[in-house]
């Protein structure tokens, strides 16, 4: 139970107290509020490791300027406020509804995501001023987000028209099946970075104006707007149609298969393949990645008028929190999904071993680019273990329990749910446990759980290979899997470099803040960024020959092979 204290709650599994803050009206259903009293980092930050008390934080003083960072993730929301050093000082977090209303379908409710961003905002800042700061010294908040999640709602009066499509949703997979036979298939992915599969936004819209009523009607209307999470989230803290502020940035518009990777701009031979009516569909505005003016400001709550001034889809906002800023360095997030991202350089690189092209950053109207893979599952499968299985009870456990053996017992588990992504493409595969014997355990699965996201790394960097020319000399991890010592130095072994964790994990939200700083000279050149995050940091190094590694990827890409062709 929580014991509210006049203004503030005592948070459990912290030696703190945490501001009261009250919820949006829309949150106070009580099948809402027992939702978030569950999932509240105020609440409950015994999964929330990086940042988890006041004890985590770093003093500060009041002359100093902040940087304030929404993290618009799968599964959660968060806010967090960093200092120049890049270190957090507050931070909160929510959880939000996942809704499944069929197999393969997964969504989420626009208007929660909002909600969550404004609860996060206030229980962090809040937190900020309880330690004797200002709200005015946070001069400018980053965004960064899912990607691929599409969102519409009607342009005339701002409100969704249905659920967010989220980026694991294959209720695709016919239509992308009829447009692959289209002629001119062949020539997206030079133009645009991606192949054709479930994956980006494209099919999931199109799959709405075909299936949904309101949408189609919208569209018929010419009132139908699109957007990925950013640019919903922007036009709604922007005040929605009244000040109608309807951009996104390169990262994640290279993600829709509707921007020429080459020019930044929406491309008329990509439109038309798709054979959408340009008078009919309202698409965002490109603009560059950090901005001074181009994303508006926060119209309502505890940091009404400041500006926005940063945007990066998660994956690139990872890349930039762990300085990424150089031709060559690479960063894997174990997340969710789990996303590796090679740094390429000014020009895009084109792949032709099964990965995407995408946008890096934009901070200066140079855009960087970089060398994608993208794995479906990394930390679902950890959920599903834990919720669909009952084999832990909190993520956290998943290594405890994968160490209750010496190794996989001879189990391989293909974490197929939604097709298998990067470098395979296989939108046919399901999820596949194989060597299951009378001597398996459950131990043996958690074990192979996680080795099948290191496994997929392992592919992905094989291909990053072969497309650069070049062997990555190390990997530097983030996101909640890499705080599990397993599976690093299972990592580590099956791609024989050193992998390397930071101590501050929260580097999607530090890349965004970083966007957003560099606009308003908080930073002004990346030198300045050379130090953060330094200190501290974890490496792991392969304890099994490459020749070992070898033999046990063999089994992993038969057993690929095997789980594929089930639709």
């Amino acid at each position: 139970m929580l014991r509210i204290w006049r203004n503030f709650v005592w948070a459990r599994g912290s030696r703190c107290l945490a501001p009261y803050i009250p919820l949006p009206s829309r949150l106070q259903k009580p099948e809402v509020l027992a939702h978030l009293s569950a999932n509240s980092s105020i609440i409950n930050m015994g999964d929330h490791t990086s940042v988890s008390s006041h004890e985590s934080f770093v003093s500060v003083s009041n002359h100093e300027s902040f940087i304030g960072s929404i993290d618009q993730g799968t599964t959660s929301t968060r806010f967090l406020i960093f200092n120049k050093d890049g270190e957090p000082v507050a931070s909160h977090q929510v959880e939000f509804s996942q809704i499944y209303p069929q197999s393969g379908w997964h969504e989420h409710d626009p208007l929660e995501i909002i909600d969550s961003i404004e609860v996060c905002i206030e229980g962090a800042v809040k937190q900020f001023e309880q330690q004797g700061h200002s709200a005015r010294q946070i001069k400018a908040v980053g965004l960064t987000n899912q990607r691929e999640t599409t969102v519409v709602w009607d342009h005339e009066t701002g409100k969704p028209l249905a659920n967010a499509i989220v980026w694991t949703d294959t209720r695709n997979q016919a239509l992308v099946r009829k447009l692959k036979a289209r002629l001119g298939s062949n020539q997206l992915q030079g133009l645009c970075g991606l192949p054709l599969s479930t994956y980006p936004s494209v099919g999931k819209l199109l799959w709405l104006i075909e299936n949904n009523g309101k949408v189609a009607d919208a569209y018929a209307r010419g009132h139908l707007a699109f957007g990925t999470v950013d640019s919903w989230v922007i036009y709604k803290l922007n005040g929605g149609p009244k000040k109608n502020v309807f951009v996104t940035d390169p990262t994640n518009a290279s993600r829709s298969m509707f921007m020429n990777l080459h020019t930044l701009k929406y491309d008329e031979q990509l439109l038309d393949f798709f054979r959408f009516d340009m008078d009919k569909l309202h698409l965002p505005m490109i603009v560059r990645s950090s901005d001074r003016e181009s994303f508006g400001t926060l119209t309502t709550g505890i940091l009404k008028g400041v500006p926005i001034t940063g945007v990066l889809g998660d994956q690139s906002a990872a890349l930039v929190g762990q300085k990424g800023f150089t031709p060559g360095r690479a960063k894997n997030t174990y997340g969710t999904g789990c996303f590796l991202l090679y740094h390429v350089g000014d020009k895009p690189v084109v792949s032709t071993h099964g990965l995407l092209s995408t946008v890096a950053y934009d901070f200066d109207g140079k855009p960087q680019y970089a060398l994608e893979g993208s794995i479906a599952v990394a930390g679902s499968s950890i959920k599903f273990l834990q919720n669909n299985l009952g084999f832990i009870d909190s993520s956290a456990m998943i290594s405890q329990l994968a160490e209750t053996v010496e190794d996989n017992g001879g189990v391989t588990f293909v974490t197929a749910f939604s097709g298998l992504f990067a470098p395979y493409w296989y939108d046919d595969a399901r999820g596949t446990l194989f060597g299951i014997t009378a001597y398996t355990q459950k131990g043996h699965i958690a074990r192979a759980a996680l080795e099948a996201t290191c496994f997929q790394t392992k592919a992905i960097l094989n291909a990053m290979e072969k497309d650069s020319g070049k062997k990555l000399a190390e990997l530097a991890v983030d996101g909640g899997m890499s705080n599990s010592d397993l599976c690093m130095q299972i990592q580590a072994d099956l791609i024989s470099i050193p992998v390397e964790r930071p101590r501050m994990l929260e580097t999607t939200a530090l890349g965004a803040a970083i966007a957003a700083g560099f606009a308003v000279g908080v930073w002004e050149t990346f030198d300045e960024l050379k130090n953060i995050n330094t200190v501290g940091k974890t490496e792991f190094h392969p304890k099994i020959t490459p020749e070992e590694s070898k033999e046990k990827f063999s089994r992993w890409t038969k057993a690929v092979e095997m789980c594929k062709g089930w639709l």
